[in-house]
């Protein structure tokens, strides 16, 4: 269900904006003149300068262009961004080409354009432009003026040893790219993610604030509508004429604008915020959670006991619909029941979810809750209902740790089968609500 808002979100998270890179550029050609001038100046070496201050402004130059012609806020394409670190790729080998090749230390700045690329942009791209950087520092092994020294002599380093550099250049930028993207890719999953969870929660907080003002909403439109019965029956037994039927025609439009701003208050999330729900205990909490999924043909059992009082807080729309997606696959891969426990006690309260199906595959039971996983191998239910461990379960997640619950996941003990979901708060966070909403 929200697979393609997933993918949607991460394509827009991965674009880079055309400011970061001039930005980016503009601290490139500072180094680059400063490392020159210093070089040439400063300690005397012998290199073509002229070169490669003329390398330097053509990115100050292209700098420039890209800063009259276009939005500095504009994010660029994919094709456009590998385009533009490609010649920084470029431009890097043609400054290292005029001043020893792999043999100048400065070499190692061909990770930054292939880390940016990495973190930023497809892995297709990714590689294209690792390649490109394996390509030119293979190039620069081969054929690179000399590296200049003091003295105006040319330093030669030993052929094994620019070999070593040269590999060990080519396996660094090989793993920095792949774990850059890596770690990237799930930060801008969870971030995704999170923002689906944010307009699912949003949606339901919505509908369950409406639900719950429906009776205080009627009631509201009682006074305005009896008021308007009144008029028009006042009208109705006495023909209107002069003053007083315009008085009766003022009051009868202030009635019905009355009306409409209640109404237009049931329609805007921001005006239902902070109203009082229903307080609800453990198992009308798992009860109401679970009444939508009594219908897929799975039993559905609910159980509760505690020592004392059961605690009590207000109906969270975004509780309800965590517990709720649990729920949901519990019932989508159990074979013919679910169990849910609620167990309170004067320091915690615990509502358990356990079906009798296959349970967590191993390899996925230490992940369970993470976005985009895959669903359990060989679900038997799976076909049916379409359940998985994928953006569900991270949703559940996110809302119960949101409300301040702790949740595990786990099989049941043998010779029982089936995954068990617990979800925990502490006693005084969850009748917490309660008390500041009073």
């Amino acid at each position: 269900m929200f697979a393609p808002e997933g993918e949607r979100f991460d394509r827009q998270a991965r674009r880079l904006r055309l400011n970061t890179l001039i930005g980016l550029r503009w601290l490139a050609v500072a180094g680059q003149t400063a490392a020159i001038l210093i070089a040439a100046f400063g300690l005397g070496l012998r290199f073509p300068v002229l070169a490669c201050l003329t390398l330097v402004a053509a990115s100050a130059a292209l700098n420039l262009a890209l800063r009259w012609r276009l939005p500095v806020s504009l994010q660029l394409s994919e094709r456009a961004a590998t385009g533009l670190l490609a010649y920084d790729i470029l431009q890097l080998a043609g400054l290292l080409f005029l001043t020893g090749g792999v043999a100048n230390p400065f070499v190692i700045l061909f990770l930054a354009p292939v880390t940016i690329a990495a973190t930023s942009l497809s892995l297709r791209n990714a590689l294209a432009l690792l390649g490109l950087a394996l390509v030119c520092v293979t190039a620069l092994l081969r054929a690179s003026l000399p590296l200049p020294w003091i003295g105006g002599e040319s330093l030669v380093l030993p052929p094994l040893y620019v070999l070593a550099r040269w590999v060990a250049l080519a396996v660094s930028a090989a793993f920095v790219t792949l774990y850059a993207y890596r770690v990237a890719q799930e930060a801008r999953h969870t971030a995704s993610a999170l923002t689906a969870t944010e307009l699912v929660l949003a949606r339901a907080q919505h509908l369950s604030q409406i639900d719950g003002l429906a009776a205080a909403a009627a009631h509201e439109l009682g006074t305005p509508l009896a008021t308007i019965a009144l008029v028009v029956r006042e009208m109705a037994a006495h023909p209107p004429q002069g003053e007083e039927f315009i008085d009766d025609l003022r009051l009868l439009e202030q009635s019905v604008e009355q009306c409409r701003s209640i109404l237009g208050k049931l329609s805007s999330p921001s005006e239902l915020s902070g109203q009082p729900m229903d307080l609800t205990s453990p198992v009308e909490l798992a009860e109401i959670a679970a009444a939508p999924h009594r219908l897929l043909g799975v039993t559905i059992a609910v159980e509760g006991e505690g020592s004392g009082p059961a605690p009590k807080c207000p109906r969270n729309p975004g509780v309800l619909y965590g517990l709720g997606n649990l729920i949901e696959n519990a019932v989508s891969f159990a074979e013919k029941a679910v169990v849910i426990r609620t167990t309170w006690s004067p320091s915690t309260v615990r509502i358990v979810i356990a079906d009798d199906g296959r349970g967590f595959p191993p390899h996925m039971l230490a992940r369970a809750g993470e976005p985009y996983l895959s669903q359990r191998d060989g679900a038997p239910r799976s076909e049916e209902t379409g359940g998985g461990l994928g953006l569900g379960l991270f949703i559940a997640r996110s809302l119960l740790e949101r409300s301040g619950a702790t949740l595990q996941f786990a099989n049941a003990a043998a010779p029982a089968s089936g995954a068990v979901a617990s979800v925990q708060w502490p006693r005084s966070t969850y009748e917490q609500s309660r008390r500041t909403g009073d």
